[in-house]
């Protein structure tokens, strides 16, 4: 088995030793994912909608690099820092996943930094439907 790490030329250098996403057999792996601008600043402090839906479409952007699409998501990790931005969170999430739904899971927890309010890393199964 080999891996391929996916980095879509558009997207800012990652802040710290990983790539974007990462292909093997079939299987995409989205690592952890932000609402960052280019110089790692945070986008959209203090609305949680605002910044799961840059973080779904930089997840989207992704798989779509490894040749896949939202469809092909089966699993989310969902990291958030107050449980009170759940709601709009899952608002915009219902949105991505408008027909089966990936399994997931969410966990309330501190993010990499202060401002962040929500973090989705993702497994997509590409061309396996």
């Amino acid at each position: 088995m080999s891996m391929t790490p996916i980095n879509p030329p558009e997207f800012p250098k990652p802040i710290a030793p990983y790539s974007a996403g990462a292909a093997a057999d079939g299987i995409v792996y989205v690592s952890g994912t932000l609402a960052l601008g280019p110089g790692a600043e945070v986008l959209h402090p203090g609305d949680a909608a605002a910044q799961t839906r840059h973080v779904l479409e930089t997840i989207r952007k992704t798989i779509e690099a490894a040749g896949g699409t939202m469809a092909d998501v089966t699993f989310n990790h969902i990291f958030l820092t107050d449980w009170a931005d759940y709601a709009a969170i899952n608002g915009v999430y219902a949105e991505y996943f408008p027909g089966p739904k990936p399994a997931r899971f969410c966990i309330q927890c501190g993010l990499v930094k202060p401002g962040l309010l929500v973090e989705i890393a993702s497994v997509a199964h590409v061309g396996r439907r």
